[in-house]
This record gives structure tokens, C-alpha cells and sequence, in this order.
């Protein structure tokens, strides 16, 4: 599991606008960024903290992101590119998450409210911690997840 201290767990009220990556992946929810040390602040953040596959990530260093001041992916006339699709196609099949579903639910009703749906959805009903994407189980009481978790 996951090692995290006990008086910094984090909160569905801790998941911000900010933390939603141009490809939708809710960095608030990653392990990178729920763990104890060398804690990553998002992709939209600098590379301090990053693991090398962050740091690497082909969506990250994305071309059409800089080039046209995309916000996200969704805005993009090649959506979806087949790294994102790659993305996607892990996250849904490992981490009960994907990527075209959240962009999807950020075109169809706004960053703001999907914020607020992740907030519901990654809430820990044992604990009220946040769930990481990354694991089975809630890193913080070890509540272990029977249900899928997919935007909707």
C-alpha cells in the first residue's frame, strides 16, 4: 500500500481545476501526487517531483499543446491521437479511469463541474480521504474498491 502520513491525507476538496491534465487525467488522484515524498503538483506544474515516466510522457511533450495554447486535449483537431488512445486504452483496462470519457464530460459540462463529479466519484466512502487511480485499495484506511470507477 501506498505510504502516506497519517495528518496529510488529502480530501475531494483538494482536487482543484488546476490538477486536470491537457490529456483529462486528474493528477489528484495520481500516486505521484498522493505520495509522501518527492510529491509531484501536476502535470501543469514543473518537472520537480516527476518520475521519469511523467517527466517522458509523449501527451506531455505534446507538439499541438504549446504550438496552439491548447488547455486540453478535447480542443485539439486530432483528437484522439493514438497516444492518447494508448493512454486511454491502460487507464481504462489497469486504473478503472479514462481520459476520452473525462474530456468528454469537461466538453459536455464544464471544468468546474467535473471537478465537482471527481470530487463524488474519488471520495473514499470509509474514510473520506481521496482514492488514488493508482490502487486497489484507499491509501489511507486500506477500504478496498469493488465498483468501477469510470466518468459518466
Amino acid at each position: 500500500m501506498l505510504k502516506v502520513k497519517a495528518g496529510e491525507k488529502r480530501t475531494p476538496q483538494d482536487l482543484r481545476i488546476d490538477l486536470i491534465a491537457p490529456c483529462g487525467m486528474n493528477c489528484g488522484l495520481c500516486m505521484c501526487y498522493l505520495r509522501e515524498k518527492n510529491t509531484c503538483e501536476g502535470c501543469r506544474s514543473g518537472d520537480k517531483g516527476k518520475s521519469k515516466s511523467v517527466l517522458s510522457c509523449t501527451i506531455r511533450k505534446c507538439e499541438m499543446v504549446p504550438e496552439s495554447n491548447l488547455r486540453f486535449c478535447l480542443d485539439c483537431a486530432k483528437l484522439p491521437c493514438p497516444r492518447l488512445k494508448r493512454l486511454d486504452a491502460r487507464y481504462r483496462e489497469k486504473y478503472r479511469m479514462s481520459m476520452l470519457e473525462n474530456l468528454h464530460a469537461i466538453r459536455e459540462n464544464g471544468t468546474e463541474k467535473f471537478v465537482e463529479s471527481e470530487r463524488a466519484r474519488w471520495r473514499c466512502s470509509e474514510c473520506g480521504g481521496v482514492q488514488c487511480v493508482h490502487t486497489a485499495e484507499c491509501i489511507y484506511c486500506g477500504y478496498v474498491w469493488t465498483t468501477t470507477i469510470l466518468a459518466g
